[in-house]
């Protein structure tokens, strides 16, 4: 019997003129893997997932929401893991054909670096109280990263702040509220991608803050 995930899987496979052993000699997957996946003898892996995606010009996040309806628990874990991990984000847009490497982690943190500066000018402060709660609303409160967010600003808020800290947590806000797109939303359409890792670098600097303050 076919599972949800394989009858999209055939769709996909009908729209781009392939057959199942096409897509093996395209992806590597030997065929009789793929004939599994589709029957549901077999659950799609993540790497099956990020070659499937890629060959049958489909966005992964797509897959990966089919493949967790289908999946047992322990398989809906690690799909949701791949979901909203930023270093598997990171791995999937390094791998990408479309990806081009100036859009990096380095990018983001120069980015930061210059936001880092305007979060600690008056303007900058009243642009973040002002427009982060917006832009919330605006992306629908969605992602893992956004409870970071959340987090971040009820933190920079927080009286006892230190000035440090507070233009660390700023320059994040900002990025999130500015409309600088250092990875376009194209390559990874679970969307604001450069966001989420300019979460990551944030708290990795207020890490580095505390440790040296301990």
């Amino acid at each position: 019997m076919e599972s949800n995930f394989g009858v999209i899987l055939k769709s996909l496979l009908h729209k781009n003129s392939l057959s199942m052993r096409k897509l093996s000699v395209l992806t590597g997957i030997d065929t009789a893997t793929i004939s599994r996946i589709v029957n549901g003898k077999q659950p799609a892996k993540p790497n099956h997932l990020k070659l499937f995606a890629e060959h049958l010009h489909v966005p992964l996040a797509m897959l990966v929401e089919a493949a967790m309806l289908d999946g047992n628990e322990l398989e809906r874990e690690r799909l949701t893991d791949l979901h909203h991990s930023i270093n598997t984000i990171q791995d999937v847009l390094t791998s990408s054909s479309n990806f081009d490497p100036q859009f990096t982690t380095e990018r983001v943190q120069q980015e930061l670096v210059k936001y880092e500066q305007y979060a600690r000018t008056p303007e900058g402060k009243q642009l973040i109280r002002d427009d982060f709660h917006s832009k919330v609303e605006q992306v629908n409160g969605a992602g893992p990263f956004i409870e970071k967010l959340n987090r971040m600003f009820e933190q920079y808020c927080h009286e006892d702040i230190s000035p440090e800290e507070q233009a660390v947590l700023g320059s994040g806000l900002l990025y999130f509220i500015s409309a600088v797109d250092i990875i376009p939303d194209y390559l990874f359409p679970i969307g604001y991608v450069d966001d989420a890792i300019a979460v990551q670098l944030v708290m990795e600097r207020l890490s580095r803050i505390d440790d040296s303050a301990s």
